[in-house]
C-alpha cells in the first residue's frame, strides 16, 4: 500500500500584469507547464474582488490569453507604441492582502534563497518584497494618515528570518508531518468525507482513462495537512482570500530561525537542520511582552527542532530521519515590569491572582495537545535574592503546578525542575554544564525522540546500556517523541539558550547513535561535530535575541564552560548597551509594527489610532472585555479526549478532529503536484554546480577539519582550538580575510585565558561587571611575512603542510638502497603481463567483443522497429505511454 506523499506547491513563480481596470497575476510551477491566473479588480476603491480563474493553462494557452488581454487594453485597434498590458513585477509568492484606511494592499516576494533541504523540500528564507497598491488612481479615495499606517506596517522587516516552504508545512514539526502522512489512505476515511469520494469516485468515472482496463498501479497519494496558525504570521493577511482562491496561491510563512549544516563522516553526508518557530500569539518585544494572555499563550514562546537526517538518500519513505523539540517561553502568569522607570532592572510585578491556575492551565492544555505527556518545566530564575526579583515568579509557578498536577493521572503529571542557574555559575568549584548534561541525560530518556526507521543491526552488535532507557512511544516504524522540555527563565533568552543547547547536545548524540553513526550515545566537546552544532545554536540564539530583545546573546556557551577570551569584554558591554537602548527607545514602535503586521489591530473610520492607544493590553487580553458564558472547569483543565491517547500527542493521533485537518486524495503517481524528485533535482534545467546548495551549505570537513595529513578525519575526534581549520579571525570575518588566513600557513597562538568569567544571567547583564566574561570566537590578527628568511621557512611549511614531509631535503642513505632494491625486483624477478577483456587486441588487430544474448535482442529491437516491425508493448511501455498523454494532452 503506497505512502501519502506531501503535497508540492503548484505556483512557485508569479508575473503580475497591470491594466487600469486590473490586475492580472499569473502563477506556474517550478517547470513552467502549468499555469493559473488570478484576477483583481482595480475599481473598487474599498473592496477586495479577487475572481480565481480555476482553469489550468499550458503555456501555449496563456501566451495566447495575454495577447488577448493586451490587444483588448489599447486604446486604439493596432496601435504598438503604447501597450494596453503591462508587466509590472515578478514574485515568488504572496504574504498577503491588508487594508488600512483607504484601499487593498498585496504584499509579494520578489526576491528569495534556500538556507535549508529536507527530504528534497526545500527551505527559502524571504530576502525581499514588494508592496502595490491595488486601486488605480482614479478611484483612489486619499486619507491622511494612511501614509504613517504603511510606514509603521513595513518596520516588520520581512526579508529579516521570514521563512517558506513550497512543499513542506514550516508550522508543525517533521514527526507531525511524517506520521500523519504515512497512515494509509483509507484510514481517513470517514462518514464526513463519504459524500465528497463518491463525487471523486463519480468524476474519475466520467473522466477518459484509456489505461483503466489494464490494471496498472497507476494510483498515488497526495496529503496536505491544515497549517499550525499558531506559529504561521500571514494568517490574517490570507484570511480574506483563503476560501475564495486555489489553494495553490496560499503560502504559509514562519519567523524565527533556520539553519542547516553538513557533517561528513568519513564522506558520509549527515545534515543537521535547526528550525526555530516564533509564535505570532501574544508576540511583541522585551519588557512590552511578559507572561501569559488571557488565552494561555506566553510571550517569546519559541519552538526549535532539530533534524538530523543522512543526506545520502533523499526521500522521506527510504531515508532515516530523526527530530527532536523543546520549547521556551516566559513564565506562564500574569506579570509584567514597569518600564516608565528607566531603570535597567524594572521590578516584577504580579498583575492579576490566579489562584485556580487558569491561565496555566489553558497554557499547559495546549502543550499536552500538541506534544504529549510527559511535559517537562526547566525554570532556571533565580531563588536567593537580596531584594526578591526573579524569586516572585518561583513563588507563584511551582503552587500552580502543584495545583494542576493533582487531577491529572499520575503516570502524565507535570515535571517541574527549578535550578538557580546564575548562582551555581558564581561557584568555582561547581561546573554549570556537567550539572546541565545531567538534566539533559533525564529529559532525553524520558521524552524520547522521533526517528523514522527501526533499531539498527549495529545495536545489537554495540549494545549500549543508555540506549536501553530511552523514553517515547516505540512504533513498527520507528520512535516517538512524546512530551517536551519547556525551558524558561525571565527573558528566555542567555541562559535559555545555553541550557537548550545542553539538551539539544544530548538529544545529538543519541539520534547519531539511532542512525548508526556512532557506537556510544555520547559527544564530547571540541570535536567538529559539537563545534558544527554550537555555531548553530549561537546563531539560531543571537537570532532570538534579535527579535525579542533588541541585541545578540550577552552570555554563550563559552560563558559557562570558562573559556570566553578577554577580547570580547568590550564587546558584552556593546550587547547589554544595545539591548537596554532598544527596550527603552525603539521597542515601542516595533510593538506598534508587530501589532498592525499580525492584523492584532484593524485601523478603521471613528476608531482611535495605533499611536494614541495608552496601551496594548485590550488588543492581546480579548476575553477580558466580554463575560465569558462557557468557563473551563478547574479540576478538567484539559480538552476533551486528550487523556485517552496519551502519551501519544492528541494532535498527531487518529482521531476525528486530527482526520478533519488532513486533506487526502488519490493521484496519478506521475502527477508533477507529488514528483519530488522533478522538484528537487530539476532535470528540466541546466544549473551550476557551484551555485547548487549542498555545495554552498556549512561544511564541517571545509571549516572545521584540519588542512594537514596525519589527522584523523573523525568529527567525533576531540581537537585544540588551534588544531582546526576553522578561521581565527572570529565568526563575522569577511571573504578576503578568510582566503588571507587560508593561504598563509603561520598558526597564531591562543589569546589568554580570562580568570573572571560572567557569573550572571542575562538580566543581571547590567550589574556586577568586575565578575563578567563575554564570549566569542578567539580573534588573533595574522601578520604577513615579508623578509626573505621568514618567506623561505613559510614556504617550506607550506610544501610540508600538504605532503607531511620536506621535499627539498636530499633522501637518506638507507631510503636510496631500498629504492634501488625496488627497482631490481621489478625489472628482474617480477613479470608483468598485460590483463584485458580482449588478450588479442593489439595495434594490428582488435578481437570483436563477445555481446550477450539481451543487448543483441535489444539492438535487433532497435533495427526491426526502424522497418516498420514494432513489437508487443509490455507494462512498462505503457506506464511511459501514459505518462507523455497525460502530460502532453491532458
Amino acid at each position: 500500500m503506497p505512502q501519502t506523499a506531501a503535497f508540492i506547491g503548484g505556483i512557485q513563480k508569479m508575473v503580475l500584469y497591470e491594466t487600469r481596470a486590473r490586475y492580472f497575476l499569473v502563477g506556474s510551477n517550478q517547470a513552467e507547464t502549468k499555469h493559473r491566473v488570478l484576477k483583481i479588480d482595480r475599481t473598487e476603491p474599498k473592496d477586495l474582488v479577487i475572481i480565481d480563474d480555476k482553469h489550468v493553462y499550458n503555456q501555449q494557452e496563456v501566451r495566447e490569453l495575454l495577447s488577448r488581454l493586451d490587444l483588448g487594453n489599447r486604446t486604439k485597434m493596432g496601435q504598438k507604441g503604447s501597450s494596453g498590458l503591462s508587466k509590472s513585477v515578478m514574485a515568488f509568492g504572496i504574504v498577503g492582502f491588508v487594508r488600512f484606511l483607504e484601499g487593498y494592499y498585496i504584499v509579494l516576494i520578489t526576491k528569495r534563497r534556500v538556507m535549508a533541504d529536507i527530504g528534497g523540500h526545500y527551505i527559502y528564507k524571504i530576502e525581499d518584497t514588494t508592496m502595490i497598491y491595488i486601486p488605480n488612481d482614479s478611484v483612489r479615495v486619499t486619507h491622511p494618515d494612511e501614509a504613517r499606517y504603511v510606514r509603521i506596517f513595513q518596520n516588520v522587516d520581512l526579508s529579516s528570518n521570514f521563512y517558506f516552504s513550497y512543499s513542506y508545512d514550516l508550522s508543525h514539526s517533521l514527526q507531525c508531518n511524517l506520521t500523519l502522512l504515512q497512515r494509509p489512505y483509507e484510514q481517513w476515511l470517514s462518514e464526513a468525507s463519504s459524500a465528497e469520494d463518491k463525487v471523486h469516485t463519480q468524476s474519475k468515472q466520467d473522466s477518459f482513462d484509456i489505461f483503466e482496463e489494464e490494471g496498472l498501479p497507476t494510483q498515488g497519494e497526495q496529503g496536505s495537512i491544515t497549517p499550525y496558525y499558531k506559529y504561521v504570521w500571514n494568517g490574517k493577511l490570507l484570511e480574506r482570500v483563503k476560501d475564495t482562491v486555489h489553494p495553490d496561491w496560499l503560502m504559509y510563512i514562519i519567523h524565527g530561525f533556520c539553519g542547516q549544516s553538513k557533517l561528513l563522516i568519513y564522506g558520509r553526508p549527515v545534515h543537521i537542520t535547526l528550525i526555530a518557530r516564533r509564535s505570532s500569539r501574544f508576540a511583541g518585544t522585551r519588557f512590552l511582552k511578559r507572561g501569559a494572555n488571557c488565552e494561555g499563550d506566553v510571550a517569546n514562546e519559541v519552538e526549535t527542532e532539530q533534524i538530523v537526517h543522512d543526506a545520502s538518500v533523499t526521500s522521506f519513505t527510504a531515508g532515516s530521519y530523526s527530530s527532536y523539540v523543546q520549547v521556551r517561553g516566559s513564565v506562564p502568569l500574569y506579570w509584567s515590569q514597569d518600564i516608565s522607570t528607566m531603570m535597567p532592572k524594572p521590578p516584577i510585578r504580579l498583575d492579576q491572582a490566579d489562584p485556580y491556575a487558569h491561565v496555566a492551565g489553558l497554557h499547559f492544555d495546549q502543550m499536552l495537545q500538541r506534544f504529549g505527556s510527559p511535559i517537562i518545566i526547566l525554570n532556571l530564575v533565580k531563588k536567593r535574592e537580596k531584594r526578591k526579583h526573579e524569586k516572585i515568579l518561583s513563588e507563584d509557578l511551582y503552587p500552580a503546578v502543584v495545583n494542576l498536577n493533582q487531577f491529572l493521572p499520575p503516570e502524565h503529571c507535570i515535571e517541574y525542575i527549578a535550578w538557580d542557574m546564575a548562582r551555581y555559575t558564581k561557584s568555582k568549584l561547581c561546573n554549570v554544564l556537567d550539572r546541565l548534561n545531567m538534566i539533559a541525560e533525564n529529559v532525553v530518556k524520558r521524552t524520547g525522540f522521533f526517528i523514522n526507521r527501526s533499531d539498527f543491526y549495529c545495536h545489537t552488535l554495540r549494545p549500549d546500556d543508555r540506549w536501553r532507557d530511552v523514553g517515547g512511544y516505540m512504533t513498527s516504524s520507528g520512535r516517538l517523541q512524546t512530551g517536551v522540555l519547556r525551558t524558561n527563565c525571565v527573558d528566555c533568552l542567555d541562559r535559555t539558550n545555553t541550557a537548550q543547547f545542553m539538551v539539544g547536545k544530548c538529544a545529538l548524540a543519541y539520534q547519531l547513535y539511532a542512525l548508526g553513526m556512532i557506537d556510544k550515545p555520547k559527544l564530547q566537546f571540541d570535536t567538529d561535530c559539537v563545534r558544527l552544532f554550537e555555531e548553530l545554536y549561537e546563531d539560531h540564539g543571537d537570532t532570538l535575541s534579535l527579535q525579542y530583545g533588541g541585541s545578540q546573546l550577552v552570555h554563550r556557551v563559552k560563558t559557562y564552560r570558562k573559556i570566553a577570551p578577554w577580547t570580547q569584554h568590550s564587546k558584552d558591554i556593546m550587547q547589554t548597551l544595545s539591548r537596554y537602548y532598544s527596550n527603552a527607545f525603539s521597542d515601542a514602535d516595533r510593538q506598534d509594527a508587530i501589532n498592525l503586521f499580525l492584523q492584532v489591530y484593524q485601523p478603521s473610520e471613528g476608531k482611535a489610532h495605533l499611536w494614541e492607544l495608552p496601551t496594548d493590553f485590550y488588543l492581546h487580553q480579548k476575553s477580558t472585555l466580554i463575560l465569558p458564558h462557557d468557563r473551563r472547569s478547574y479540576t478538567m483543565w484539559w480538552t476533551q479526549g486528550i487523556l485517552s491517547y496519551l502519551p501519544v500527542p492528541y494532535d498527531e493521533a487518529a482521531c476525528e478532529d486530527t482526520m478533519k485537518k488532513v486533506k487526502v486524495k488519490r493521484v496519478n503517481r506521475f502527477d508533477e503536484s507529488i514528483d519530488i524528485y522533478t522538484e528537487f533535482y530539476k532535470p528540466y534545467e541546466l544549473t551550476l554546480f557551484d551555485d547548487t546548495f549542498s555545495i554552498i551549505m556549512s561544511n564541517a570537513a571545509r571549516e572545521l577539519m584540519p588542512k594537514y595529513v596525519g589527522v584523523d578525519p573523525s568529527p567525533f575526534t576531540v581537537r585544540k582550538p588551534e588544531e582546526t581549520g576553522k578561521s581565527v579571525l572570529g565568526s563575522k570575518s569577511n571573504k578576503e580575510e578568510a582566503v588571507l588566513q587560508r593561504k598563509t600557513a603561520a598558526s597564531a597562538p591562543p589569546p589568554p585565558s580570562e580568570e573572571a568569567i560572567s557569573t550572571t544571567s542575562e538580566d543581571d547583564s547590567e550589574e556586577d561587571r568586575d565578575d563578567e566574561g563575554s564570549v566569542s570566537q578567539r580573534s588573533t590578527p595574522i601578520k604577513l611575512l615579508i623578509e626573505s628568511g621568514e618567506s623561505s621557512r613559510t614556504q617550506e611549511q607550506t610544501v610540508k603542510e600538504p605532503y607531511g614531509l620536506n621535499l627539498s631535503e636530499l633522501p637518506a642513505e638507507k631510503d636510496v638502497l631500498i629504492y634501488k632494491r625496488y627497482l631490481l625486483n621489478i625489472f628482474i624477478l617480477i613479470f608483468l603481463e598485460p590483463v584485458s577483456q580482449f588478450p588479442e587486441d593489439s595495434i594490428y588487430g582488435v578481437c570483436p567483443p563477445q555481446v550477450d544474448r539481451d543487448s543483441r535482442e535489444v539492438f535487433e529491437s532497435h533495427v526491426m522497429t526502424g522497418r516498420g516491425h514494432v513489437r508487443v508493448l509490455c507494462r512498462e511501455d505503457m506506464l511511459m505511454y501514459r505518462e507523455y498523454v497525460k502530460n502532453r494532452y491532458m
